[in-house]
């Protein structure tokens, strides 16, 4: 009988084992100069609590770093995070981006093989027309600069956030010019458009968003490639608490996704 209480107290611990072993990937990406401290912070330690294995990233356009390295440099710490993480033990890779980092999020998708995207009220498209206005000198510039082949050479040049309008980062006109093209990686039109139809997304649009971001996220998802996984999320919240808000749909999500 001894033996039979030994069995029923390792049983659940083999099973503890196995979600372990077969725990998801997820690398979560804050907004424009924030940082893995803000705002993403509640969804990462909820996600860890549902048994994931998570990378909270601090990303080039965090208020620390001001965009010290181009758009190929950061796809590669996210690629690094994922393959550290599979490392671990992790099965499928998932990426979440909130704000900017829903933009990259997207951008990633489409150069990079992923179970699946969650992209939360994704804002900062350089194409969009305000982008044009307040930046379109600043990247002028930084293009002729690099024509000159001085794109090393570091300058002062502007940032846009359409709720605190234009501010200054002091990067490298190459690098600069490669997170600005209003053709380039952050262009959230095409990087929608350029998904492969294999990956789903979990589309999380607040009610509370801010305007600009309301008024083209229908359009925005209504361009995602047909796939059955794909969804509209759209918690009561706003912009800044859109990530918390939704952290048991994504966690619901991904596990749909991932399966069993």
């Amino acid at each position: 009988m001894k033996w039979l209480a030994l069995l029923k107290w390792l049983v659940p611990i083999f099973f503890l084992a196995g979600e372990a072993f077969c725990a998801d990937a997820v690398v979560v990406m804050h907004g424009k100069g924030g940082s893995p401290l803000r705002y993403v912070d509640g969804l990462a330690a909820y996600l860890e609590q549902q048994g994931f294995l998570v990378a909270n990233l601090e990303m080039p356009w965090s208020g620390r770093r001001g965009y010290d390295v181009d758009v190929a440099a950061a796809e590669g710490e996210v690629e690094a995070a994922l393959e550290g993480l599979r490392a671990k033990g992790a099965r499928k890779r998932f990426v979440i981006g909130h704000s900017q980092g829903g933009v990259f999020a997207l951008y990633f998708g489409t150069r990079h093989a992923v179970d699946g995207i969650v992209t939360i009220a994704p804002g900062g498209s350089t194409a969009a027309p305000v982008f044009l206005e307040k930046l379109g000198p600043s990247f002028a510039r930084a293009r002729s600069l690099v024509a000159e082949g001085k794109g090393a050479q570091k300058e002062r040049f502007l940032d846009f956030e359409g709720s605190r309008g234009t501010s200054p980062v002091v990067t490298a006109a190459a690098v600069y010019v490669t997170w600005f093209d209003p053709d380039g990686a952050m262009n959230e039109g095409n990087a929608v458009r350029a998904l492969p139809p294999r990956t789903p997304v979990l589309f999380v649009a607040p009610s509370g968003d801010y305007p600009a971001l309301a008024r083209v996220k229908g359009a925005m998802f209504g361009a995602l490639p047909k796939n059955p996984g794909t969804r509209l999320y759209e918690p009561v919240a706003s912009h800044l608490e859109a990530p918390s808000a939704s952290k048991e749909a994504i966690a619901a999500w991904i596990k749909e996704v991932a399966g069993p």
